[in-house]
Protein backbone atom coordinates (compact mmCIF):
# COMPACT_ATOMS: atom_id res chain seq x y z
CA UNK A 1 0.00 0.00 0.00
CA UNK A 2 1.46 3.08 -1.23
CA UNK A 3 0.81 6.67 1.19
CA UNK A 4 2.16 10.11 2.08
CA UNK A 5 3.38 10.59 5.45
CA UNK A 6 1.09 12.49 7.54
CA UNK A 7 0.96 13.22 11.37
CA UNK A 8 -2.42 12.44 13.61
CA UNK A 9 -2.85 14.47 16.55
CA UNK A 10 -5.85 14.27 19.09
CA UNK A 11 -6.93 16.99 21.77
CA UNK A 12 -9.12 17.26 24.13
CA UNK A 13 -11.43 20.07 24.00
CA UNK A 14 -14.42 20.95 26.08
CA UNK A 15 -16.95 22.38 23.67
CA UNK A 16 -17.26 20.84 20.00
CA UNK A 17 -19.52 23.90 19.13
CA UNK A 18 -16.85 26.74 20.13
CA UNK A 19 -13.74 23.97 17.94
CA UNK A 20 -15.66 24.12 15.38
CA UNK A 21 -16.08 27.76 15.08
CA UNK A 22 -12.50 28.11 15.82
CA UNK A 23 -10.58 25.13 13.70
CA UNK A 24 -13.35 25.63 10.58
CA UNK A 25 -14.02 29.24 11.19
CA UNK A 26 -10.81 31.06 12.81
CA UNK A 27 -8.31 28.70 11.30
CA UNK A 28 -10.19 27.70 7.93
CA UNK A 29 -9.57 23.85 8.76
CA UNK A 30 -11.54 22.01 6.32
CA UNK A 31 -13.81 19.36 8.60
CA UNK A 32 -13.93 15.97 7.80
CA UNK A 33 -15.56 13.08 9.45
CA UNK A 34 -17.58 13.47 13.01
CA UNK A 35 -19.80 12.62 15.71
CA UNK A 36 -21.26 14.09 18.73
CA UNK A 37 -17.90 13.12 20.72
CA UNK A 38 -15.31 14.37 17.90
CA UNK A 39 -14.26 15.98 15.16
CA UNK A 40 -11.82 15.30 12.24
CA UNK A 41 -10.03 18.56 10.48
CA UNK A 42 -7.50 18.60 7.54
CA UNK A 43 -4.48 20.41 8.59
CA UNK A 44 -3.05 20.93 5.73
CA UNK A 45 -2.91 17.07 4.58
CA UNK A 46 -2.19 16.08 8.41
CA UNK A 47 -5.71 14.77 10.76
CA UNK A 48 -6.21 16.75 13.82
CA UNK A 49 -9.16 15.27 15.66
CA UNK A 50 -10.90 17.46 18.43
CA UNK A 51 -12.35 15.34 21.04
CA UNK A 52 -14.85 15.95 23.71
CA UNK A 53 -13.45 15.64 27.41
CA UNK A 54 -14.49 16.64 30.37
CA UNK A 55 -12.46 19.51 31.16
CA UNK A 56 -10.48 19.89 28.52
CA UNK A 57 -6.80 19.77 27.64
CA UNK A 58 -4.06 18.63 30.69
CA UNK A 59 -2.03 21.13 32.61
CA UNK A 60 0.78 21.93 30.28
CA UNK A 61 4.64 23.35 31.55
CA UNK A 62 6.68 26.07 30.37
CA UNK A 63 9.76 26.60 28.66
CA UNK A 64 12.09 29.79 28.35
CA UNK A 65 13.00 30.41 24.42
CA UNK A 66 14.46 33.52 22.60
CA UNK A 67 13.21 35.47 26.26
CA UNK A 68 9.45 33.77 26.13
CA UNK A 69 7.28 31.14 28.25
CA UNK A 70 6.71 28.95 25.43
CA UNK A 71 3.66 26.60 26.53
CA UNK A 72 4.42 23.23 26.50
CA UNK A 73 2.77 20.83 24.80
CA UNK A 74 2.05 22.79 22.00
CA UNK A 75 1.69 22.11 18.14
CA UNK A 76 1.08 24.08 14.50
CA UNK A 77 2.53 24.27 11.06
CA UNK A 78 5.27 25.47 9.23
CA UNK A 79 4.12 28.03 7.04
CA UNK A 80 5.88 30.35 4.23
CA UNK A 81 6.73 34.11 4.99
CA UNK A 82 4.09 35.29 3.17
CA UNK A 83 1.37 32.75 4.42
CA UNK A 84 2.46 33.95 8.05
CA UNK A 85 1.67 37.42 7.63
CA UNK A 86 -1.40 36.72 5.81
CA UNK A 87 -2.49 34.15 8.81
CA UNK A 88 -1.02 36.51 11.41
CA UNK A 89 -3.62 38.65 10.13
CA UNK A 90 -6.77 36.50 10.01
CA UNK A 91 -5.85 35.87 13.53
CA UNK A 92 -5.76 39.55 14.64
CA UNK A 93 -8.77 40.35 12.57
CA UNK A 94 -10.79 37.60 14.58
CA UNK A 95 -9.64 39.17 17.59
CA UNK A 96 -7.43 36.27 18.95
CA UNK A 97 -5.59 36.78 22.36
CA UNK A 98 -1.46 36.13 21.48
CA UNK A 99 0.28 34.20 23.78
CA UNK A 100 3.77 35.21 22.01
CA UNK A 101 2.40 37.76 19.30
CA UNK A 102 4.01 37.54 15.90
CA UNK A 103 7.98 38.18 15.86
CA UNK A 104 11.15 37.32 13.81
CA UNK A 105 12.59 34.63 16.34
CA UNK A 106 16.81 34.06 16.27
CA UNK A 107 17.32 36.90 13.31
CA UNK A 108 20.21 36.06 11.58
CA UNK A 109 20.96 32.93 12.89
CA UNK A 110 20.54 29.34 11.11
CA UNK A 111 17.02 29.13 12.58
CA UNK A 112 15.61 32.42 11.76
CA UNK A 113 12.14 32.22 11.89
CA UNK A 114 8.62 34.20 12.37
CA UNK A 115 6.70 32.67 15.28
CA UNK A 116 3.29 33.29 16.91
CA UNK A 117 1.21 31.27 19.62
CA UNK A 118 -2.30 31.63 21.32
CA UNK A 119 -4.79 29.16 22.33
CA UNK A 120 -7.74 26.97 21.11
CA UNK A 121 -11.19 28.09 23.08
CA UNK A 122 -10.32 25.05 25.24
CA UNK A 123 -7.00 26.20 25.79
CA UNK A 124 -4.51 24.16 23.86
CA UNK A 125 -1.39 26.04 22.49
CA UNK A 126 -0.92 26.13 19.14
CA UNK A 127 2.35 27.81 17.60
CA UNK A 128 2.43 28.45 13.88
CA UNK A 129 5.97 29.79 12.23
CA UNK A 130 7.83 30.33 9.64
CA UNK A 131 11.45 30.81 8.49
CA UNK A 132 13.07 32.45 6.18
CA UNK A 133 15.06 30.01 4.62
CA UNK A 134 13.58 26.39 4.72
CA UNK A 135 16.19 24.54 4.38
CA UNK A 136 17.18 25.63 7.80
CA UNK A 137 14.27 24.36 9.38
CA UNK A 138 16.71 21.66 11.63
CA UNK A 139 19.93 23.76 11.07
CA UNK A 140 21.71 24.79 14.16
Amino acid sequence: MSHRPAVHLALAVDDLGAARAFYGGVLGLAEGRSTDHWIDWDLRGHQLVTHLAVGGPAAEAMSAVDGHAVPIPHFGLLLTDGEFGEFADRLRAAGTAFLIEPYLRFPGEPGEQWTMFFRDPAGNALEFKAFRDESKVFAS
